[in-house]
């Protein structure tokens, strides 16, 4: 029971340390969408393209293209307050 337990915690964790790993190209050379992280040590050389912030009143997904310091291309998923909440 130990034995299973234990291979079970360390397979979760390689799979966390997997998910964890920067995502630099697909097969077809195009950059994949990364999922931004707190923890996470950005190397934003230039910002290429970030989405437009919309105008509603919840938590939506945004995109910002950027290249690193070695010229790699990146797509960074982060979450923002659209605009449209108001003052009360």
């Amino acid at each position: 029971m130990k034995t299973s337990t234990l291979l079970l915690l360390a397979g979760a964790s390689c799979m966390a340390m997997a998910e964890a790993r920067p995502m630099t190209a697909d097969t077809t050379g195009a950059p994949r969408l990364e999922h931004y992280d707190y923890s996470m040590d950005l190397d934003i050389a230039r910002v290429i393209k970030i989405t437009e912030t919309p105008n509603v009143c919840e938590v939506v997904p945004m995109q910002m293209v950027y290249e690193d310091s070695h010229g790699q291309r990146h797509v960074l998923e982060y979450s923002v307050m659209g605009r449209g909440c108001g003052s009360y």
